[in-house]
């Protein structure tokens, strides 16, 4: 069995060079080049429903009582049963609402998803 036989079937790597230089180093290295952490997707991380989760920006100070600022995001998933005290968003006569999960409530709202986490704007 010769050379070529026994090669048969293998693809033959290109005798062009495609060669990209380096960049010309200067000065002391960075102790940090040799380590990357991997990135974090929030979409990931937070969202366990992607079908049933929505994004809310709150757009005044109207719940400043639960912790919730303007410019903040609520994660809304509606798939989730809240349990007691828990922060739900609710529509009441077509208006949504932040309230916090009360079962022996006699007032009539519409439960609409359960508030998952709130994303804080600091700026």
């Amino acid at each position: 069995m010769d050379g070529i036989e026994k090669n048969k079937g293998l693809i033959k790597k290109s005798e062009r060079g495609f060669r990209v230089l380096k960049p010309a180093q200067t000065g002391f290295s960075s102790p940090a080049t040799h380590y990357a952490e991997p990135r974090i997707d929030l979409n990931e991380v937070l969202v366990k429903n992607p079908d049933s989760t929505f994004f809310i920006r709150v757009v005044d100070e109207s719940y400043a009582e639960f912790g919730i600022a303007e410019k903040d995001v609520l994660i809304i998933d509606k798939s989730i049963q809240p349990k007691p005290t828990q922060l739900v968003c609710v529509t009441k006569e077509g208006v949504f609402e932040i309230e916090r999960m009360d079962f022996d409530s006699k007032e009539e709202t519409q439960l609409w998803g359960t508030i998952t986490h709130i994303i804080k704007s600091v700026l």
